[in-house]
């Protein structure tokens, strides 16, 4: 695709973290053009750089910087829109945008449990973008939503993927150790977790429970069918900037020995490839007694893909093991413009 016939994208919620993360990683994407940028009435009216609290590393790119933002109305120059905007006003706006014909691409946690919204990792349940063409005819949209999963759950799910399909996944235990940043700016009071843990995260187990059966679950051609799957899931904030660590105990229908494990997750070919955003490599394997660590795993395939490791045998399910991914990357704004891309390449923009 030639600099001329790059996509014009938006940025719903552009001055926010998440949305600044958009700006930064659109800004020389080989598909995308970042030709608006909207956000609140409080925002409206503004130069980006005067409208946002840069909050990330570097500065606001300078062809950026300069633009007006916005007001969030259905009227926006471009195709693609990139929604970081707050649950709520997501759950409001978003099918305003997609009944006005925009691709909507959510990073919001809004429509993600909705049975004909899609809820995409491309490489591992990219066949679930098939689900908008039931979403179009249901609603009578002439564009569409689809939505990235919870930064949290993301990395288990690229992981638990592969070895689902080999020996049937049945049963999930899985504590989380969420970085601060997953918590948006500004975030949670140092008084709160410097030196602490915060054993409580409002909305986030339910998460974790819901989310994965619906990314492991399987498109029948109208619905996805979720898997026969137990899941418990236990929260926690921890003072860690970037990356998400969780610790799970998993079980099977066929137990598999952690060898057995990690030839699969070795193994594992995604079941879409080519996307720019996507990694050559999706799983990282570390058998150091000690790995994957938020600081030295969380960028692996820079921020995406997921680091398994300590994968062992457990005394009450069959194996334990623990997945780091970078919660800001892959876990958010990284992730939905990879499903934009799976979107173009599947010929829906």
């Amino acid at each position: 695709m030639s600099q001329r016939e790059k996509i014009p994208v938006g940025i719903l919620g552009a001055t926010g973290a998440v949305g600044q993360r958009f700006v930064q990683l659109l800004t020389a994407h080989p598909w995308f053009e970042v030709t608006v940028l909207a956000a609140s009435e409080r925002n409206a009216g503004r130069r980006y750089i005067d409208a946002c609290q840069w909050v990330i590393p570097g500065d606001p790119p300078a062809d950026i910087a300069d633009q007006t933002v916005l007001p969030l109305e259905p009227n926006l120059p471009a195709r693609i829109l990139f929604s970081a905007l707050p649950s709520g006003i997501a759950r409001e706006m978003e099918p305003d945008f997609a009944r006005a014909g925009y691709i909507v691409c959510s990073n919001a946690s809004a429509y993600r449990s909705v049975p004909d919204v899609p809820l995409l990792i491309p490489e591992i349940n990219g066949d679930h973008v098939a689900l908008v063409d039931h979403q179009r005819a249901q609603r009578g949209w002439s564009g569409l939503i689809v939505t990235s999963p919870n930064c949290t759950i993301t990395g288990p799910a690229m992981a638990l993927k592969p070895l689902h399909a080999a020996f049937s996944l049945r049963k999930v235990f899985m504590t989380s150790m969420q970085a601060t940043s997953g918590a948006g700016y500004p975030g949670v009071s140092a008084l709160d977790i410097l030196g602490n843990i915060v054993p409580y995260i409002p909305g986030e187990e339910e998460k974790l429970q819901q989310e994965l059966q619906k990314l492991l679950g399987t498109f029948s051609g109208e619905r996805i069918v979720m898997p026969e799957l137990l899941v418990s899931g236990h929260a926690n904030r921890v003072p860690v900037l970037d990356g998400h660590t969780v610790s799970l105990s998993v079980g099977f229908d066929r137990s598999p020995t952690p060898e057995e494990a990690i030839e699969v997750l070795r193994a594992y070919k995604p079941v879409c490839g080519g996307l720019p955003s996507s990694p050559d490599r999706l799983i990282f394997v570390r058998t150091e007694p000690d790995r994957p660590q938020p600081r030295r795993d969380r960028d692996a395939a820079g921020g995406m893909a997921v680091s398994v490791g300590r994968i062992r045998r457990c005394p009450i399910l069959d194996l334990r093991m623990t997945t780091v991914v970078h919660n800001t990357l892959r876990g958010a704004a990284s992730g939905a413009i990879l499903n934009a891309e799976l979107l173009v390449a599947k010929g829906y923009v």
